[in-house]
């Protein structure tokens, strides 16, 4: 590891505050198992579908920057491959979930779905537990092994400057990312939309995808702020590569929006009742309201100020719509699953809560630790020389 961009000593401190609140949330979250188990399984849901989307989302970006290039994906290159080295504890994670799976999906009873030919139908040749868990490994085993060879060759490079592994890692990216879409629409059918196994949406998989990649962005955005204002990142960490980052999360907040507003158009355009099912108990009473503040806080305010390119230059002020973006986020996967649970009213369990930040606390010490472990910057990337020119040019010259 190059000594000269190692990762400041406050990430340490903060590897084991993490570590403690993770801690001290599971064992709260634990009595949540004897009191409600449903609710508890509920809620493990609702937080692993967000963390390790944060890690998975890193991976598609990780792969897009390889495939593009540019001087925003280098600066947080080490911070995307930090959490692409979380995907093996998630991978972990998901274990409770095929142990709880029959308080989570209707599909595992069996006598329900016996009721209707067709459900009976999916259920026996798709959403059953054995190939359930089976698709789930192959899903991770592919992720795994993309992000492994992705951060092996990008260390190789930093030991040998050896560009041949530049090309390895552009050359993987593009079937990568056509891999990742794939494999993460067919992981979101599995693991959300199956909820409802009598409702199907074609742009299900893609809002999962965009929304993903959204939340690592909003992540590596936060913790490129953190470092930008410490040494040694602060000598190499522009305005403009904030700006990048911020037109980059302009981006993503549109496409969002445009797979959200598409799905609820051509729902509410063709009115069939086995489709209008999933949106009839998401826009009443409470979860209406929180519809209204997805569409005013995920994408309208966000939108509005990232159109403003002083804010996206200006780390304090970009990193807290970051932190917003990443709460909307939660809020709105929130919303998109526990309406499943409690179709008929309006209900936050005190576990909804916990739950997202135990697990997060046991994600971010990782992620921490992994972000130790390796040189903040890719010194002998093609494209180093560039960079660190541009940050020893006088301010004016990056206007």
């Amino acid at each position: 590891m190059n000594a000269a961009y190692s990762a400041p000593p406050e990430v340490g401190r903060w590897q084991q505050r993490a570590l403690i609140v993770g801690v001290v949330f599971t064992l709260l979250f634990a009595v949540g198992a004897f009191l409600d188990r449903a609710q508890f399984f509920h809620s493990y849901l609702v937080a692993y579908l967000f963390w390790t989307g944060i890690a998975l989302g890193s991976l598609a970006i990780l792969l897009l920057q390889h495939l593009t290039g540019g001087a925003w994906g280098l600066v947080i290159r080490r911070i995307l491959e930090a959490a692409t080295r979380t995907i093996p504890l998630m991978a972990v994670l998901f274990v409770p979930i095929i142990l709880g799976a029959h308080q989570i999906y209707p599909w595992t009873h069996h006598e329900e779905m016996s009721k209707t030919p067709a459900l009976e139908q999916k259920a026996r040749l798709y959403l059953n537990l054995p190939f359930f868990s089976g698709r789930a490994a192959l899903y991770f085993a592919i992720w795994i092994l993309t992000a492994y060879l992705l951060n092996k060759w990008s260390q190789e490079q930093d030991r040998t400057a050896d560009r041949r592994f530049t090309k390895r890692m552009r050359m993987t990216s593009a079937p990568g990312l056509l891999l990742f879409v794939l494999t993460v629409t067919f992981a979101s059918v599995d693991w959300a939309m199956s909820l409802n196994p009598d409702w199907f949406s074609t742009i299900y998989g893609l809002l999962f995808v965009i929304a993903w990649a959204l939340s690592a962005l909003a992540l590596a955005i936060a913790a490129m702020s953190f470092l930008t204002s410490r040494e040694p990142m602060s000598r190499i960490v522009r305005p403009n590569h904030f700006q990048d980052l911020g037109k980059l999360m302009l981006a993503f907040v549109m496409l969002w929006a445009y797979f959200a507003f598409s799905q609820f158009l051509i729902v509410w355009y063709g009115n069939l009742p086995e489709e209008i099912q999933w949106y009839l108990p998401r826009l009443r009473g409470g979860w209406g309201v929180i519809a209204v503040g997805v569409i005013l806080f995920h994408f309208a305010f966000p939108f509005l100020l990232l159109l403003s390119a002083s804010l996206k230059r200006n780390p304090r002020k970009l990193v807290m719509l970051a932190g917003l973006i990443l709460l909307m986020r939660f809020i709105d996967l929130f919303w998109m699953i526990a309406p499943e649970f409690t179709p008929e009213s309006f209900h936050v369990s005190w576990m909804d809560v916990v739950a997202p930040i135990a697990m997060g606390g046991f994600w971010l010490a990782m992620f921490a630790w992994q972000l130790r472990k390796r040189s903040l910057m890719p010194t002998n990337d093609p494209q180093y020389d560039s960079l660190l020119a541009q940050a020893q040019a006088p301010a004016h010259a990056e206007h």
